[in-house]
């Protein structure tokens, strides 16, 4: 068994202090320092995995192998020790986290809003991270530091730290974790191990060893002054402030796409038609005047209120994963807290109901729980969703906190938020004087905005297109739609026409709006718990108030007495007898004349598939290198083709011939020196003396172990020979000559193998 000198485990033991403070960076993604046990587990993994293959004196291979196998039989209490069995022992679940966190957790920790606490497995990244700098660097320090203790050796050993230094920079976020303290102490350690490896190349004794310790120490000590002074003095001179810090996180588009799946708002008639009278969920911890918040849609286009995709979310972050801590939004003034739970009972969809502004969301129930990986949460709008679907049976518990709803007094001199939304597409002209209408004179944007929800609420009628309504009311949200809620006699819609409707006449005003699809159950006083019809759904409108948040308005009208008109009845006169038409059986609504909008989006009409950005940021850095390393190959291996099917041609003792130059071309290409102008077997004599120094005397040189030398004589008996050469000969040659060449190919090693592949000799004939 190999013994490790003190020496060794001393830099084992330094290059583990310096990941562990390169490796704390990770603090600001997961907000705290429970990952460091994880992580810990990482470096004493990979060190013990080094330790143990140089003790046991195993290959470098046979080490890896083993760290792999210490990484999933250790880390399973570590990483996930909810999946363990027995505390300690790890399961087919936590054998797949491990697995699928080293690999895909990185970019879950640049999706999922900080602090990172779902899927169970990202834990992983900062322990796979630890076990592969300590395995690689411990494998350093055992097997090539060793060997020559050098500053350069040394310095090379500092890559693994430095670069998980960085990572935790590039996968935290705007907030750094005492960059100052850990820059300062990382750069100390490293500059005074290297100095003091420097002066361990020295010998010397006596005197001479007092003084040369004691410059050893005033030097390290000088280096160190002088790398905190610089270090502080930079720091504070160019430290970017929070915003501006460069992080990945800030970089990459959220992966959900709210439109993939239909807009919220178009299936409200679906409840208050079918489902108005079932018991959507029950929801304990609601108080009176609460409502509970669907969605919020800000993307309008001409069809459809909708939630704006990830191209169009700069403004908010769009949807990220999420754990149980939901990020809080950065424009709302919030008040008093609740704490609700909501158990699915007829509700079927992907949006998770909510209520205010989340700080918690915990799944309880086990189906749910599985898939809270798929869980996303809008921190700007307040609305969660679950890609997989909310369904029956569904249980979670949310913690929230209600955004301040200020007197219109108060909001007097308060200016409009400028948020960036989606532009809004296809608005009606009738919607856009309507609104120049009912603002009039008001001046300031609270006052224009009570005077368009005073003007619908007061001037329109409530209908939700039922059999019992006194008048029809068509469903819909559209153009058209909104085109005849102005221009019948009167204005009759429910709060899905009433809500688009003002949230356009706002954005007409130049002011961000969206629409928030929600519920608005009767809760009373003192009630734990209460049952959320189909008839409950409501929806309203939301605009932004500078350092204030988003202040709702409910445009739609309570009054369900829409008045009849009333036309006199013609006096009757006779008519001669004529045959009638047909009675027309449509409804006024139908017959009424309707703007049709075209379903096709304009700006994608004409345009060609369009691959997004980070595809071809995967395409250009993968395929470039992959072109430069691989054309050149492809083109070398045509010529070879080409050249090989040159000399298949002609009289049989041309072919044998051709068959020796192609196989001294191939030795050639392998490294090889064969001789210019020299006769085949002294070429054979050449070859083999070169085989022999290099070790590869006793390979094979055929299909039954033929010499170059007898080869090539009987090449020379081919071509010099009476008659011609049978193609069984040709055929025999070729293939011992490729015999050849592949025995010495496969004893060369796959770096000269490698090589060969890009060069190209074409030999002049021998004689």
């Amino acid at each position: 068994m190999t013994r490790i000198p003190c020496s060794a485990l001393a830099d084992l033991g330094v290059l583990s202090l310096l990941s562990l403070l390169a490796i704390a960076g990770f603090e600001t993604s997961f907000g705290g320092l429970d990952f460091l046990l994880a992580a810990v587990a990482g470096l004493v993994v990979g060190t013990l995995a080094a330790v143990l293959g140089t003790l046991w004196r195993l290959n470098v291979l046979t080490t890896v192998l083993l760290g792999i196998a210490l990484y999933f039989l250790v880390g399973t209490p570590f990483v996930m020790p909810d999946s363990a069995l027995f505390v300690v022992l790890p399961s087919l679940t936590s054998l797949a986290g491990l697995a699928i966190g080293a690999v895909h957790g990185w970019a879950d920790i640049l999706t999922i809003s900080a602090p990172v606490e779902a899927p169970a497995y990202v834990a992983a990244v900062p322990y796979a991270a630890a076990t592969v700098v300590s395995l690689v660097g411990g494998l350093l320090v055992l097997r090539w530091l060793a060997v020559k203790r050098t500053p350069l050796r040394g310095a090379v050993l500092l890559i693994g730290p430095v670069l998980l230094f960085l990572s935790g920079i590039l996968l935290g976020t705007d907030e750094s974790f005492l960059a100052a303290i850990r820059g300062v102490a990382f750069a100390a350690i490293a500059l005074t191990w290297i100095a003091w490896r420097r002066g361990a190349q020295v010998e010397t004794a006596g005197d001479g060893e007092a003084r040369l310790r004691r410059r050893k120490l005033t030097g390290s000590a000088t280096v160190v002054a002088g790398a905190v002074v610089i270090g502080a003095v930079a720091g504070l001179a160019l430290a970017p402030v929070a915003p501006e810090r460069f992080v990945l996180r800030d970089e990459v588009v959220p992966p959900f796409d709210p439109l993939q799946f239909p807009s919220p708002l178009a299936g409200f008639r679906e409840y208050t038609k079918d489902l108005a009278e079932e018991p959507l969920f029950t929801v304990s911890g609601l108080e009176p005047g609460d409502t509970v918040r669907l969605a919020a849609m800000d993307s309008y286009t001409g069809r459809l209120w909708n939630v704006a995709g990830p191209e169009q979310a700069a403004t908010d972050g769009g949807y990220a994963i999420v754990g149980t801590t939901l990020p809080a939004p950065e424009l709302a003034d919030l008040g008093s807290s609740r704490a609700i739970e909501v158990e699915v009972l007829a509700y079927d969809d992907v949006w998770v109901p909510t209520m205010g502004y989340g700080s918690e969301l915990e799944l309880l129930d086990a189906g749910a729980a599985e898939r809270a990986g798929d869980l996303r949460y809008n921190a700007a709008a307040g609305t969660a969703v679950l890609t997989s679907g909310v369904a029956e049976g569904a249980h979670y518990r949310l913690e929230s906190r209600i955004q301040r709803e200020p007197d219109d007094q108060d909001l007097a001199d308060v200016p409009i938020a400028q948020l960036p939304l989606p532009i809004v597409e296809n608005l009606p002209d009738v919607v856009a004087a309507k609104a120049d209408e009912y603002v009039g004179e008001a001046a300031s944007p609270i006052e224009q905005l009570r005077a368009i929800e005073r003007g619908l609420k007061t001037n329109g009628f409530l209908s939700h297109g039922l059999a019992s309504d006194a008048v029809p009311s068509r469903a819909g949200h559209g153009a058209d739609r909104l085109i005849e809620l102005f221009t019948r006699t009167q204005m009759v819609g429910d709060a899905e026409q009433y809500a688009a409707a003002m949230a356009l006449m706002a954005r007409h005003l130049g002011y961000p709006s969206r629409v928030v699809m929600g519920y608005a159950p009767e809760v009373a006083d003192g009630a734990d718990e209460v049952e959320v019809l189909g008839s409950d759904v409501t929806a309203w409108v939301e605009v932004p108030f500078e350092g204030v948040g988003w202040v709702s308005f409910r445009p739609t009208p309570d009054n369900i007495d829409v008045p009849q008109e009333q036309t006199p009845k013609p006096k009757s006169e006779p008519q001669p007898q004529v045959r009638q038409p047909p009675r027309a059986e449509q409804a006024e609504d139908e017959l009424l004349t309707t703007v049709e909008i075209d379903d096709t989006d304009d700006d994608d009409r004409d345009r060609p598939f369009q691959l997004p950005a980070w595809a071809w940021a995967i395409i250009l850095s993968v395929g470039i290198p992959a072109a430069i390393a691989l054309l050149p190959m492809l083109a070398v291996a045509l010529a070879k083709r080409r050249r090989r099917a040159i000399r298949h041609r002609g009289t049989g003792d041309r072919q044998a011939a051709g068959a020796w130059e192609e196989l001294v071309d191939r030795y050639a290409e392998l490294g090889f020196e064969p001789p210019e102008r020299s006769s085949r077997l002294q070429t054979a004599r050449v070859l083999e003396r070169q085989l022999d120094e290099q070790g590869l005397g006793a390979v094979r040189t055929g299909e039954e172990g033929v010499r170059l030398s007898t080869l090539a004589a009987t090449v020379d008996r081919d071509v010099f020979g009476a008659g011609d050469v049978a193609p069984a000969s040709v055929e025999r040659r070729w293939s011992e000559a490729d015999a050849a060449a592949a025995a010495v190919a496969a004893a060369a090693g796959r770096v000269r193998r490698f090589v060969s592949r890009y060069r190209m000799r074409r030999r002049g004939r021998g004689g």
